[in-house]
């Protein structure tokens, strides 16, 4: 929970005034804490002094509405433990069902909390069902939605929340991260993972954990290079590997994000305008990849065909 402390003082400045808004957007990257601050922020918000609080995914005054996985085997797999696939939306069923359980009191205390992770997510009848309860919210139910692209939200949902910003970490709360979560981890792979992740903890623990250090170099030739031969991107699907499972394909969709995002500030107008280009395309992929099968090899193709699109103009990396 490291990186955000004017986040949680805000959070619990406005918990302590007894005067708390009923709904609150969490809005910043993918993978820079957002989920883990609604689930603690959660736990202290229905929290009642000398009453035993049960785990959060036990807890019976706080609901979480994410993803479903998208058939039977799949949710076997989640109960397992195991990567699975999701279903593309939070769809009005869940909210729906969410909005019943309203009907009732909070069980252990005075307030509820209901999570939507990401909100960003919904289908559009999800979207409209949940706006009534925000116009009109049940006493004692406040709601957190995490969001990686509040613009993607309808300005009525974003004008009845408070908004709390979540930036990119700093290098040092990601060493710290780095340090607590993977201490195997030596310096130069911790430093390496901290330049790829742009600000992200979940990016570079997925960097260590999945070894992607060979796969960013290849995407920072193709950026620097171009691939007209093809051959980069030949090696890139070899550093992937022939058969990488779902956690491995998004972990290097997150890679190739935060590597475009790494040229952005210091690129031209046209091409800051291609790596826009190709970042947005990469980041469709990524929210595509849960619920599609792609097939790998194609996929690695298409992520080296987005990054060479955005590489250095041949003369001018000549030049350099």
């Amino acid at each position: 929970m490291l990186g955000h402390d004017e986040a949680w003082r805000e959070w619990r400045g406005a918990l302590a005034s007894e005067r708390l808004h009923h709904a609150w957007l969490l809005a910043g990257p993918r993978g820079v804490g957002k989920g883990s601050f609604a689930r603690t922020a959660a736990l202290e918000l229905v929290a009642e002094p000398g009453v035993p609080q049960p785990a959060i995914d036990s807890h019976p005054d706080i609901s979480t509405l994410e993803k479903l996985p998208d058939s039977e085997e799949e949710a076997k797999k989640r109960e397992q433990g195991k990567p699975f696939k999701t279903k593309r939306n939070i769809s009005v069923d869940q909210v729906r069902a969410m909005q019943q359980r309203l009907t009732t009191r909070p069980t252990l205390g005075r307030r509820r909390a209901i999570i939507i992770d990401p909100a960003d997510d919904m289908e559009k009848g999800a979207v409209n069902a949940l706006l009534k309860s925000l116009e009109e919210p049940p006493q004692g139910t406040f709601f957190l939605l995490v969001c990686h692209q509040s613009g993607r939200l309808p300005p009525t949902i974003r004008s009845r929340c408070r908004s709390l910003r979540f930036p990119p970490l700093g290098p040092g709360d990601m060493d710290s991260i780095l340090c607590r979560e993977v201490p195997q981890a030596g310096e130069e792979a911790r430093t390496a993972a901290i330049a790829a992740a742009q600000g992200s903890p979940a990016t570079a623990l997925a960097f260590v954990e999945q070894d992607l250090a060979p796969l960013h170099d290849l995407m920072l030739r193709i950026m620097r290079e171009g691939d007209p031969g093809f051959a980069l991107r030949g090696m890139l699907a070899d550093a992937i590997g022939a058969r990488p499972d779902r956690v491995r394909l998004l972990a290097a969709l997150d890679l190739a994000r935060a590597t475009l995002a790494e040229d952005l500030a210091s690129a031209g107008r046209d091409r800051q305008l291609r790596i826009i280009e190709a970042h947005g395309a990469i980041a469709r992929l990524a929210a595509q990849a849960p619920t599609y099968n792609f097939d790998p090899g194609l996929l690695v193709m298409e992520i080296g065909g987005l990054l060479a699109s955005a590489a250095i103009p041949r003369e001018a990396a000549k030049t350099a």
